[in-house]
């Protein structure tokens, strides 16, 4: 996909890069200089389908991915949308939530009291039927006690995401790489998706788009010190 060709040209750091899919075994650190601060890429194995279950050192690969700031998905512009669903079914699994808000759910656990269940004035859940849905729910997710506080037009999956409460959500970016490889009227459409940065790994094109989106994606601030 170019993850290795990637991370050395960017930081300089060899990663052993090929012609064909999975070539790195092992985390791969490297570090850029932009703006003034240096931020880390780690080059990670690639993940294949059953990853979440632990196939391929999966549980390992996503369990480091789940520490960083900011994910990028390097795919290859030819087939993005088939390796690009695959990747998200499998951090899915694992309760990685990419570009993503935090559904505006609160819940506070009391010892007793059964389950109280509070919305925002006027809030219309169009996506949930009834209260005996959510307390069927939260039941279920051995929550008994609780005052469930929901603040937003949440969905089941969002309620239950705030019960488990292990979900992390992270910015992404999904870099295409070998946009040598398509046409300009390609590349145009390809541009205006949103979260999409096209590179060429090989030629280092487009490198400064990509990194200016990793700056804004990690919404870093630069601090200056009077000397």
């Amino acid at each position: 996909m170019g993850k290795s060709t990637l991370l050395s040209k960017l930081t300089g750091t060899y990663s052993e890069a090929a012609d064909y899919e999975f070539t790195t075994l092992t985390c791969i650190p490297g570090v850029y200089n932009y703006k003034g601060t240096n931020i880390q890429l780690l080059d990670l194995p690639g993940i294949i389908e059953g990853a979440k279950d632990g196939k391929g050192r999966g549980r390992q690969v996503i369990g480091v991915a789940r520490t960083c700031t900011c994910i990028l998905i390097v795919l290859d512009v030819v087939k993005p949308l088939t390796h690009r669903r695959k990747i998200e079914y499998e951090l899915e699994g694992f309760g990685m939530r990419l570009n993503k808000k935090p559904p505006n759910i609160i819940i506070k656990r009391k010892d007793k009291g059964g389950l109280n269940i509070v919305k925002s004035m006027g809030l219309d859940l169009t996506h949930i039927q009834s209260d005996e849905t959510i307390i069927s729910i939260a039941k279920e997710y051995k929550l008994n006690n609780a005052d469930i506080h929901i603040r937003c037009d949440a969905t089941i999956d969002e309620l239950i995401d705030v019960i488990e409460g292990n979900r992390i959500y992270v910015p992404c970016i999904y870099v295409l790489n070998k946009i040598d490889q398509i046409s300009i009227e390609e590349l145009d459409i390809i541009d205006r998706c949103p979260h999409y940065v096209p590179i060429s790994a090989k030629d280092e094109w487009n490198f400064d788009e990509l990194m200016e989106k990793i700056w804004e994606y990690l919404d870093l601030i630069r601090i200056y010190t009077k000397p």
